[in-house]
């Protein structure tokens, strides 16, 4: 035999190392004898590298996570769509996802004060991304991360939230990134992440900050998915996080930082119907509220108003219960009122629901457009001497009708108000599950049925999405000199 002949046989071609990679010594890959590589050029299905998994007519990275961080992840594998079902396309992409994945591992044991290799720690310049996508960048070069793109949603001029919205946002950024790690590249987030954010809030426990102080985030669900005793987030609330994180990955897709939304379509199923999720107050809750000693006589109106006595107080306490049963409004809306919003339009008394404050403070904010409405006062609330407190608390240069209920660091009076609530109704005897604050809300939609009200008035007076206020009357509040 030829000496050529002799060392062609044992050559392996560069470019099937680009293409499979090798494994110790040799090309570590599945070889059937009826489909035989074509070539140096060539390729074939019998030819797959190792970790490289066909599933459902698509192409997968599948990596055995190392056993020293498996701990850490909770997991013995994981999976990395190469979104194609090309053989071809596969192969190009399978070395950029696997290198992806070993500096993943290796941040991951950085974090964990583990010995690292610190080139693995460099982002790859040529992150795999979605279908060929180029992959997004910071402005130093380095591959875009999950908490640098995050800071851009939330700092984006576009967003007209309010300081509640802003708010659960925010919450669900720290969600997010905090399970899926402050460094993932943006442009890498696939399906197998959404569905794991979707499994650490499906244990999320209720308060976990304040109940596990010491535990992180992915702690404390996975020791509530352990012990199977801990009271956790209500589908609903998870499928709020769910759906402010996929608003984000839409804004993504939209700034061209992400080819497709993995999270689309995912949520967690809500045995609850979404009208069974509050209840209006009982007849029997109703007569326990307003036949305590806050309505009947207390010791005082502060800390003496659950225990019986000679006093009658008309501070917010007692107002604003009866506010909300007579009219609907919502618990903010009460809280946040001025002495001017309570006026006299057509010889008619009215509470007008309104954004601008008597003062120029700007402390006032609505849930939504159709929330701007103008409501008669009841009879039994002028016959319990509303009109006369508010002209009072007026003549003594108040602005503020409840000016005793604190604003709190977030300028959101119903938080601390809604706290006091929940008291209130223990110490009464009228609390009960999924009935709050805003079971009084029910209440009076429930009595506009009863009543017959029409449904446009009735929307109007509610303040709902579909009824429409800027039509029948100004709100512009017309402060007393």
């Amino acid at each position: 035999m030829k000496s050529s002949e002799t060392r062609s046989s044992g050559r392996v071609c560069y470019e099937s190392l680009l293409r499979f990679g090798a494994h110790s010594s040799d090309l570590n890959i599945r070889k059937t004898v009826r489909n035989a590589p074509r070539g140096c050029y060539g390729f074939s299905h019998g030819f797959v590298p190792r970790g490289m998994t066909l599933r459902n007519g698509r192409y997968y990275l599948r990596r055995h996570v190392p056993i020293d961080i498996r701990p850490i992840i909770g997991r013995l594998e994981v999976w990395r769509s190469l979104k194609t079902d090309s053989l071809q396309i596969a192969l190009r992409r399978f070395p950029l996802a696997a290198a992806a994945l070993e500096s993943q591992f290796e941040r991951i044991r950085n974090d964990a004060g583990l010995s690292v290799d610190r080139t693995l720690l460099r982002p790859c310049e040529d992150d795999l991304a979605d279908d060929g996508a180029s992959v997004s960048r910071s402005k130093d070069g380095e591959a875009l991360s999950l908490a640098c793109a995050y800071s851009r949603y939330m700092d984006d001029p576009t967003h007209g939230w309010s300081a509640s919205t802003r708010q659960a946002y925010e919450t669900t950024r720290r969600f997010a990134v905090g399970v899926l790690g402050e460094e993932v590249a943006i442009a890498m987030l696939a399906r197998s992440h959404c569905r794991d954010y979707l499994e650490f809030l499906r244990h999320m426990p209720r308060n976990a900050a304040k109940r596990f102080p010491k535990l992180s985030l992915r702690e404390a669900s996975a020791l509530a998915r352990r012990q199977g005793d801990i009271e956790l987030i209500s589908a609903a609330n998870a499928n709020a996080h769910l759906a402010n994180f996929s608003s984000f990955l839409n804004w993504a897709v939209n700034e061209e930082l992400l080819a497709r939304n993995p999270m689309r379509g995912l949520r967690l199923p809500d045995e609850v119907s979404k009208r069974d999720k509050r209840l209006p107050f009982s007849a029997r809750q109703l007569q326990s509220i307003f036949n305590a000693p806050l309505y009947r006589g207390c010791l005082d109106g502060e800390r003496g108003y659950s225990k019986p006595g000679p006093e009658r107080p008309r501070n917010a306490r007692f107002w604003v219960p009866l506010i909300a049963l007579h009219t609907g409004m919502r618990l903010n809306e009460i809280c946040q009122l001025d002495t001017a919003d309570i006026r006299e339009v057509d010889g008619i008394f009215c509470i007008a629901v309104c954004e601008q404050s008597q003062d120029g403070s700007g402390d006032k904010a609505l849930k939504t457009v159709a929330s701007e409405r103008l409501i008669p006062v009841h009879s039994t609330l002028i016959r319990c001497g509303l009109i006369q407190f508010a002209r009072r608390r007026r003549e003594a240069g108040l602005s503020k009708l409840f000016h005793e209920i604190d604003p709190g660091p977030r300028g959101k009076r119903a938080v601390a108000f809604s706290k006091w609530f929940t008291q209130f109704t223990r110490s009464c005897g009228a609390y009960q599950p999924r009935t709050s604050f805003h079971s009084f809300r029910h209440n009076f939609r429930d009595q506009l049925r009863a009543a017959r009200v029409d449904h446009d008035i009735a929307m109007i007076l509610g303040g709902w999405a579909n009824g429409r206020s800027s039509g029948a009357v100004d709100v512009t509040p017309s402060f007393p000199p």
